[in-house]
């Protein structure tokens, strides 16, 4: 009976004291295998902000055409930005970051740069008998990079 209350001993010294290599391989592939997904889906998101906040700064260039539209009996009347801007009483059209404007057929094309993932978003005006509806695209770079 004693020996057996010594080998009960000398297992509870041996209780482990860490962990095995074989957990800790199954734990740093795990974490491998989410940062793998996680990182370039966080880089997608933050990109699309981006685009986001350069689509947002062309509000003022859309209600501007809408206005003209509205006073000038369609969007066909409004070809310049010296029109477009007495219509809403600014001083001059605010010219959106990384943005060109052609007035004439009412298209905002913005270029990326390398945070923006190198697209080209173009926001194409159509007039319907109650509104200006903007058209997006954004090419090749699709949904997944400009949200567009």
């Amino acid at each position: 009976m004693q020996q057996r209350v010594q080998q009960m001993k000398k297992l509870g010294r041996r209780v482990q004291k860490g962990f095995t290599l074989i957990e800790l391989m199954i734990v740093v592939a795990i974490i491998g295998i989410l940062a793998a997904i996680a990182i370039p889906q966080y880089q997608d998101y933050v990109t699309r902000a981006r685009w986001s906040d350069v689509i947002a700064q062309t509000a003022p260039l859309k209600m501007a055409v809408a206005n003209c539209a509205q006073q000038n009996n369609g969007i066909a009347n409004c070809t310049d930005a010296a029109t477009l801007a007495s219509v809403v009483g600014y001083a001059s059209m605010p010219n959106p970051a990384n943005a060109t404007v052609d007035y004439a057929t009412k298209v905002i094309t913005m270029t990326g740069t390398n945070q923006l993932a190198n697209c080209t978003v173009t926001l194409t005006a159509n007039e319907t008998p109650n509104a200006i509806q903007w058209t997006a695209s954004s090419g090749a770079c699709g949904k997944s990079k400009t949200g567009v």
